[in-house]
């Protein structure tokens, strides 16, 4: 039964804006991927890009290096576009959020903009 809950809400969450950012994710990806310096950045945003695929049965967790090193590359991955993915996590969660039954994936785009604006020192692990 819980199985089939997390199968229907990721499905009606790729309809409300998983897609979209999904592949915002990729394109970021694949752009970050071009330098050598972006490489770590692109893999980040391959990770988040399965995330906003399928967000319902994941769960994102410290992964206990939010050291010196995290933190720049936080700062560093706001400026690349982690703030344009955010916006759009921010502008669908709003909109979900007018009606009642697009609450629950109107929190998930909020908790996915916060994760859009500071990625490093985070694992997400299936539940």
């Amino acid at each position: 039964m819980i199985v089939a809950m997390k199968l229907l809400g990721n499905l009606i969450w790729l309809i409300f804006g998983g897609l979209i950012t999904a592949i915002e994710y990729v394109i970021a990806s694949f752009l970050l991927m071009i330098t050598i310096i972006g490489i770590p950045f692109g893999f980040q945003s391959l990770k988040l890009a399965m995330l906003a695929l399928w967000p319902f049965g994941s769960k994102v967790v410290d992964n206990g290096s939010s050291g010196c090193l995290s933190v720049i590359m936080n700062v560093v991955w706001i400026i690349l576009g982690g703030f344009c993915i955010c916006l759009t996590h921010l502008f669908f969660g709003i909109l979900l959020w007018i009606t009642v039954i697009g609450i629950p994936f109107g929190n998930q785009h909020f908790k996915m903009a916060k994760l859009a604006l500071s990625p490093f020192g985070k694992d997400i692990v299936r539940q």
